[in-house]
C-alpha cells in the first residue's frame, strides 16, 4: 500500500483551519422552505441583512416553496458542507421527517442545525361572546358531550393539527379535529358556527382577537403569550401534557466544518441582540430566540420525538 508523506498530511491541517478562519470570502444564501412575504421569509431575509453586516458578504434569501419543505430541504442537504448555503428550518420540518414515508434526507443526519431564530405561540380560541370562556369550559362541555365538539385547524400535518391531537389526547377528549386548507378557512368555520374552536399560530389570529371577533382561551407553550398575557397556558387551565410551540432556526449541510458553524451561530445570534431586528421580529408577534447549535438539535430531534409519538397515537397515515 503506498503511504502518504506525512509532511503532505499534515499541510492539509493548516489549510483547513484557514479556510475557516477566512469564511466567508463569498456569498452565502439561505433557503427558505416557504413564499416570499410571509412570518419564515421576513425572518430570514431580517436576520439575513444583519448577518450580511456581521460577516461582510452578502447573504441573500433564496424561496423554493413545496411538499412541506423538502424541496428546500433536498437543495441544502446536496450542497456542498462549506457554510455557504443554509436552511430555515422549523418545527415544520421534524413533522415532515415523521409523516412522509420516504424523504430524500434523513433530517438528523443531513444537516447540522445552527442556531435557533425565533419561538412563536399556538393558540385555542373560540368564537367572541360563545359558549366557550376559558378552556376549562371547552373541556367540561366536549367530556359531557363526547364526540360533538368540533376542533379546527389548517392542513393535516402541520404544528397545529398535531398540537390539537396532542391536546385531544392530554386532555382525554373525544372530540373531532377537521382541518381546513388554511387559517382564513379555521377563522370563517369559527365565525360562523361551523365548528366549536380553533388552534393556530397566534400570528394570523392576532387581528382577529384584537377586533373581538376570536376569544383566546389558552395559549399550548410552556409560558404565557408576551402579547396576550393576561391568557393562561394550557397546563395553567389544567391539561399537563400539553405543551407545544413553533419555531424556525436554520441549519447547513452536515460535515460543515465545526468553526464555520461558530461563526455563523455568532452572526445569527448578534443579529438577534440587535435591537431594530428584534423589533422586527416582535411585530410578527415572533419571540426572538438566540442559542447554541446544540440547542437548536436538541429543539429539532425533540420535535421529531414528540410529533411522530402525535401522529401515531392518532393514526395518521404516512404521506
Amino acid at each position: 500500500m503506498q503511504r502518504r508523506p506525512l509532511l503532505a498530511v499534515f499541510a492539509l491541517y493548516p489549510f483547513v483551519g484557514a479556510r475557516a478562519q477566512d469564511f466567508p470570502h463569498k456569498p452565502l444564501r439561505i433557503v427558505v422552505p416557504n413564499a416570499p412575504g410571509g412570518a419564515a421569509d421576513i425572518t430570514a431575509r431580517t436576520v439575513a441583512e444583519h448577518m450580511a453586516r456581521t460577516l461582510g458578504k452578502p447573504v441573500v434569501v433564496e424561496n423554493r416553496p413545496g411538499a412541506g419543505g423538502v424541496v428546500a430541504g433536498r437543495v441544502v442537504a446536496s450542497a456542498a458542507p462549506d457554510g455557504y448555503t443554509l436552511l430555515l428550518i422549523s418545527s415544520g420540518s421534524a413533522v415532515s421527517q415523521v409523516l412522509f414515508k420516504e424523504l430524500p434526507y434523513d433530517t438528523l443526519k443531513a444537516f447540522t442545525p445552527v442556531a435557533p431564530l425565533a419561538t412563536f405561540d399556538l393558540v385555542i380560541v373560540a368564537k367572541e361572546g360563545g359558549a366557550f370562556k376559558t378552556l376549562t369550559d371547552l373541556v367540561a362541555y366536549a367530556r359531557s358531550h363526547p364526540g360533538k365538539v368540533n376542533l379546527g385547524t389548517p392542513n393535516i400535518g402541520t404544528t397545529q393539527h398535531l398540537a390539537a391531537e396532542l391536546f385531544k389526547s392530554a386532555a382525554g377528549l373525544n372530540l373531532q379535529v377537521v382541518p381546513f386548507r388554511g387559517t382564513p378557512e379555521v377563522v370563517n368555520a369559527i365565525r360562523g358556527g361551523q365548528i366549536d374552536a380553533g388552534l393556530d399560530i397566534l400570528s394570523p389570529i392576532l387581528s382577529q382577537i384584537e377586533g373581538h371577533a376570536l376569544h383566546p382561551l389558552a395559549v399550548t407553550g410552556a409560558r404565557r403569550s408576551r402579547v396576550l398575557p393576561a391568557v393562561p397556558t394550557a397546563r395553567e387551565a389544567g391539561i399537563e401534557g400539553l405543551n407545544a410551540a413553533s419555531w424556525n432556526g436554520v441549519a447547513v449541510p452536515a460535515g460543515t466544518p465545526a468553526a464555520v458553524v461558530q461563526r455563523l451561530n455568532a452572526a445569527v445570534n448578534a443579529a438577534l441582540a440587535d435591537a431594530d431586528v428584534r423589533a422586527k421580529l416582535q411585530a410578527l408577534n415572533l419571540d426572538p430566540h438566540p442559542g447554541t447549535p446544540q440547542e437548536a438539535a436538541t429543539m429539532l430531534s425533540d420535535d421529531i420525538t414528540r410529533w411522530g409519538k402525535v401522529i401515531q397515537a392518532a393514526g395518521i397515515a404516512p404521506q
